[in-house]
């Protein structure tokens, strides 16, 4: 069996920023980072790889230093179930900046509140009031 299955953010030069702007956002987080140590291709003291806890759930968020022809896409998002309409509001506001917003925070029929955006690295979420 698996030891666990966790969500992995490849981001492609912008992985520093991109794990400041997530903790300005999320200031409950914790964050372990691990920096490049200039052997293995990316500058000396930029991020290699790093772990991300939201609310007890980890993410990893690495930075190549290898560009790929691909990025983040909706298909696959990062959903954050909220303890309030206030939250998703907040959240959904904080996230979409200088992102997307595929469905503005509203009531679908299926929870209380909902709302689904993309940030401004791609990263696509989905925030939820039951």
């Amino acid at each position: 069996m698996p030891k666990s299955v966790l969500p992995f953010l490849m981001f492609q030069g912008d992985g520093q920023q991109a794990l400041a702007f997530y903790q300005s956002v999320f200031t409950d987080a914790k964050v372990e980072v691990e920096l490049h140590d200039g052997n293995a291709g990316a500058p000396k003291g930029t991020l290699k790889m790093a772990r991300m806890t939201i609310a007890g759930n980890t993410i990893i968020i690495n930075d190549s230093p290898i560009k790929h022809a691909f990025n983040f896409t909706p298909s696959i998002s990062l959903f954050v179930e909220c303890s309030s309409e206030d939250e998703v509001r907040k959240l959904s506001e904080a996230l979409k900046q200088d992102g997307s917003e595929m469905m503005p925070a509203g009531n679908y029929g299926f929870s209380t509140l909902f709302a689904w955006v993309s940030d401004k690295y791609g990263v696509s979420w989905q925030l939820n009031f039951p």
